[in-house]
């Protein structure tokens, strides 16, 4: 991940997490990064531990990843796309062929996403 996003790591944000109240205390540091670095969305499959009202008060929201990525989609879909290509020629042990790939994609709840995906079959 650090080659992929060389500022992504998020230091300093320990002290923020006692703080913190969330419905799994588990996922308390998940917002503590977030507050620290003035993430504006949490990208997050678990959308149920991260309330809308809670998150609000500190300026952010919670994205399920189909979201955010339908929203990358509507900034720079040749950026999306090309994203999509690289993950699917990083997939070598087996190969995954274009169809499997949505398809998985698809299983995961990334059901937009694999629509928008599948209109650019032909290149990824």
């Amino acid at each position: 991940m650090d080659r992929a996003i060389p500022d992504g790591l998020v230091d300093e944000y320990e002290d923020l997490i006692a703080g913190l109240t969330l419905p799994d205390p588990d996922d308390r540091h998940v917002l503590a990064a977030a507050i620290r670095c003035s993430a504006s969305v949490i990208v997050t499959f678990n959308q149920r531990d991260f309330p809308t009202d809670v998150l609000a008060s500190y300026g952010v929201e919670s994205q399920h990843p189909d979201e955010f990525v339908e929203n990358l989609f509507d900034l720079d879909a040749a950026a999306v796309v090309a994203a999509a290509q690289r993950q699917r020629a990083q997939l070598k042990t087996p190969p995954i062929d274009v169809d499997h790939y949505l398809e998985i994609l698809f299983r995961q709840g990334l059901v937009q996403t694999t629509k928008a995906l599948a209109t650019y079959r032909s290149i990824l």
